[in-house]
């Protein structure tokens, strides 16, 4: 029983996915460092340098707690149409 051999374009296009799978894995590495190296992380040093408090964690420490009373507003027809 003989095994019928791949076509010579075939052969190539399988070898071709490899190599472009292999620099699809480097690339995304590459893009996200550099999104998190320009944009989050000077956004995140920033934010400690100022000492911000963007998730409101300090009261949450100080034994408060992370309810928040909704707005006092009767329901109506016309609010309701609204929220879409």
């Amino acid at each position: 029983m003989t095994v019928k051999a791949k076509p010579l374009h075939r052969r190539l296009y399988d070898g071709w996915m490899v190599i472009a799978g292999r620099f699809a894995f480097v690339q995304t590495l590459v893009i996200l460092a550099i999104f998190y190296g320009l944009l989050i992380g000077p956004w995140g040093a920033g934010a400690a340098l100022l000492r911000r408090d963007l998730l409101d964690k300090r009261r949450l420490r100080e034994g408060g707690s992370a309810w928040h009373d909704a707005e006092n507003v009767k329901p109506d027809l016309e609010r309701a149409q609204h929220q879409f």
